[in-house]
């Protein structure tokens, strides 16, 4: 089982660290370079939720967006 979302998929996704250097032109330095990019990962918030599913209560691994959604849809 991976880390992903059992409603809508959702699931951990790739980015870059960038590193901004050295002090901004309006602050008086000689204005931010970017350093050297290295990778990272964007992790889902997920939550154990029990859910009705068709008259039966199951046990979901849910991301915090579905469980917003599932608020609205509730209210």
């Amino acid at each position: 089982m991976g880390r992903n979302c059992d409603i809508c998929g959702r699931g951990t996704s790739v980015g870059n660290n960038v590193p901004r250097k050295g002090l901004a032109k309006k602050k008086g330095g000689t204005g931010s370079k970017i350093g050297v990019k290295t990778k990272r990962l964007f992790k889902v918030n997920l939550h154990n939720k029990v859910i009705e599913v068709n008259g039966a209560n199951k046990k979901m691994r849910v991301c915090s967006r579905c469980l917003r959604t599932m608020e609205k849809i509730r209210d």
